[in-house]
């Protein structure tokens, strides 16, 4: 009979630890393999949510965005789009979309001659109130400011249904109501329009037939005017 040879006991222990080591590290690979693969199906899911959640809902960034509030800007009479003003975004009311020219948002616009014109918009109303230069304004209410100076227009706000200016500013402002105010609720009209003066305060409010939440009051005053070219005006909400 052939004799089978028998390995040593010392080899046997090592082909045992090295056949162990097989099975812990085969064992070590499959776990791995199914962590991997749950973690991906987990990122998947999450992105997907993502996906979905973002197609349902507004850019939270976008809403969040404040409305502007004023600043300064230049109406051309034969720019076709700055021609007129938007008081929303404080950018030119027309637009190029498409190979063609219309209207994107126009609250006053200046095409020339001498006078705004207000209100052009389908459904809009609007009415505008020239309250002379600043030191007029200072004289007729009665408060301190230097010639010239900006006191009475940054003063001038809506509180409640009210437009105020300043009354004094000593210790503590005080305001009184403008008497020009009510000219803005009282004497509105499709395409409103005043004679365009260097250095005027206007105040002009803008309403929508169908819709009052769209109100708009603002204050603005005339900082450049070229007849026939352009006007620069600065302007604020109210």
């Amino acid at each position: 009979m052939p004799i089978k040879a028998r390995l040593p006991t010392s080899a046997q222990n090592i082909r045992k630890g090295e056949d162990m080591n097989l099975r812990l590290e085969g064992q070590k690979t499959r776990v791995m393999k199914r962590f991997l693969f749950i973690l991906t199906v987990v990122f998947i899911g999450f992105g997907s949510h993502q996906v979905l959640r973002a197609q349902a809902t507004p850019d939270e960034k976008q809403a969040a965005q404040p409305r502007k509030r004023g600043g300064v800007f230049t109406m051309y009479a034969f720019d076709p789009l700055a021609r007129t003003l938007c008081f929303s975004d404080g950018k030119e009311g027309m637009a190029f979309i498409e190979n063609d020219w219309g209207n994107r948002c126009s609250d006053i616009s200046y095409t020339g001659g001498g006078s705004f014109v207000s209100g052009i918009e389908v459904d809009r109303l609007a009415a505008i109130v020239d309250l002379g230069t600043p030191d007029e304004l200072r004289n007729r209410y009665g408060y301190e400011d230097a010639n010239g100076g900006g006191t009475g227009f940054a003063s001038l706000h809506l509180q409640g249904d009210k437009i105020m200016v300043l009354k004094q500013d000593l210790r503590k402002q005080e305001f009184q109501p403008l008497q020009e105010g009510p000219k803005l609720f009282t004497e509105v009209a499709p395409s409103a329009s005043a004679p365009i003066k260097l250095g005027h305060i206007y105040l002009v409010r803008i309403a929508n037939k169908k819709d009052k939440s769209t109100e708009q009051l603002v204050k603005l005053m005339v900082i450049a005017f070229r007849p026939d070219e352009s006007v620069t005006l600065r302007w604020e909400l109210l």
